[in-house]
């Protein structure tokens, strides 16, 4: 009895769930959703076909018959249609912290809807988590789920346990998977996974550093002095590699030898801030850090075989709160104090595309779709906001000049040959004159 009013509660909540996202307004590319947003990551494919669509058909073939008598059965039914088309999610979180400011600490699920690059005005699924803000978070690239940074622990949360949250988890019911080795540790200011979901790193706001293995949680790296404040972290392409950036430092770590093996030191008056780790055009690793300068934002690139920089490029009056690499490492993307979005050529270091004002306040976080086709950004101001990456006409554009410079060449090579009496003058740019015999 006890499991078929539990069952019959959790098909409740999937039917609601279901109801309100058919009665939204037209999709738009940028959405509001009640809470400041500290942290955006994308799904992974796996787990949304696996986790969480899963649910969303399984709900539909248990209410068919209750949607029937509803009244809005038909909206449901073309709602649901409509869900299941799109295969794409990203996981948002935040929240109004401990304060008594009535603004619950959340994880959202946002389905995206690639074909009209739009986000529902509703959440496919909303998680109270009680006083706790999750902070910061990272994704597992399989089906782990995704793993919140509390104000004094670490937190997993399993995509189905975000699903079946209803509409009165309001209480803010505790996860089950408190992470043991990441409790009590106080607040930790830097999450990843590497590439293989097999090890995890974390960073805390008292400077100690910790890598453990996935999921046994086998500790690699317990370092209590790795900076003053360890303010984010990321594993390099190969996973051999973990950079900690902190107070006053970036430090490399060889994963694997448990130990640092390069310390990259700030010029003048930058102030480091994120860290990513990409591949070049050539195919070789390469190493992003985004700073803060009295000029503006800048980008320095590092070589990741003898960790030297290799360049270093300004842009001028953005001051930089997020940052994110693309898949495919040909873009970069910054977020700004002021709202505005940078998606910048890697390979070039040219802004390609600016969105002014895409948000009221500044930008605190951005995630790359998987494919590099789109750009998610999220603000304090409780907006995320959905960018279609411009395709650039560079390759166009060459090929043209290539064309124009190989017909100059035939032309200019042809007089010459001409001047010379290398060739004759019966050509097609001039007609034969006749014999006067």
């Amino acid at each position: 009895v006890v499991r078929n009013e539990s069952e019959t509660t959790l098909h409740r909540a999937r039917r609601q769930r279901t109801r309100r996202m058919a009665n939204q307004n037209p999709p738009s590319n940028t959405q509001t959703y009640g809470v400041p947003i500290y942290a955006v990551e994308w799904i992974p494919e796996v787990a949304v076909r696996s986790k969480i669509y899963k649910d969303q058909e399984n709900s539909e073939d248990v209410g068919d018959k209750d949607r029937e008598n509803s009244e809005d059965g038909g909206e449901s039914s073309s709602s649901s249609s409509s869900l299941s088309s799109s295969k794409s999610c990203i996981v948002l979180s935040g929240g109004g912290g401990e304060g008594r400011s009535g603004i619950p600490n959340v994880i959202l699920i946002i389905p995206v809807d690639r074909e009209t690059n739009s986000l529902p005005e509703q959440p496919l699924a909303k998680h109270v988590i009680g006083t706790d803000l999750p902070y910061r978070m990272t994704v597992h690239p399989r089906e782990d789920g995704v793993i919140c940074a509390l104000p004094k622990s670490c937190k997993l949360f399993d995509w189905e346990e975000i699903m079946n949250s209803g509409e009165d988890n309001q209480a803010g019911e505790e996860s089950k998977e408190v992470i043991k080795e990441l409790k009590d540790v106080g607040q930790q200011l830097a999450l990843a996974f590497n590439q293989e979901g097999s090890v995890l790193a974390a960073g805390g706001e008292d400077g100690t550093l910790r890598i453990f293995e996935w999921p046994s949680m086998n500790t690699l790296l317990n370092e209590s002095n790795a900076h003053a404040s360890v303010k984010n972290v990321a594993f390099s392409e190969s996973g051999k590699f973990l950079v900690s950036l902190g107070t006053p430092l970036c430090r490399v770590w060889d994963v694997s030898a448990a130990a640092t093996i390069a310390s990259l030191s700030k010029e003048k008056d930058e102030l480091f801030g994120y860290c990513r780790f990409s591949v070049d055009n050539a195919g070789n690793e390469v190493l992003y850090i985004a700073a803060n300068t009295g000029r503006g934002g800048s980008i320095i690139t590092w070589d990741t075989t003898s960790w030297i920089r290799r360049r270093s490029n300004v842009f001028k009056n953005n001051s930089i709160t997020a940052f994110n690499v693309s898949a495919d490492g040909k873009l970069l993307a910054i977020g700004t104090m002021e709202g505005d979005v940078l998606i910048i050529d890697s390979k070039r270091m040219k802004i390609n595309q600016v969105v002014k004002k895409a948000h009221l306040g500044l930008v605190t976080a951005l995630a790359f779709s998987p494919d590099s086709r789109c750009l998610v950004s999220v603000s304090f101001d409780s907006r995320a906001r959905l960018t279609a990456i411009l395709q650039t006409r560079e390759k166009r554009g060459i090929s043209l000049w290539v064309i124009l410079l190989f017909v100059l060449l035939y032309v200019v090579s042809y007089y010459f040959l001409e001047s010379k009496g290398i060739i004759g003058k019966n050509t097609p740019f001039k007609s034969t004159p006749q014999d006067d015999t």
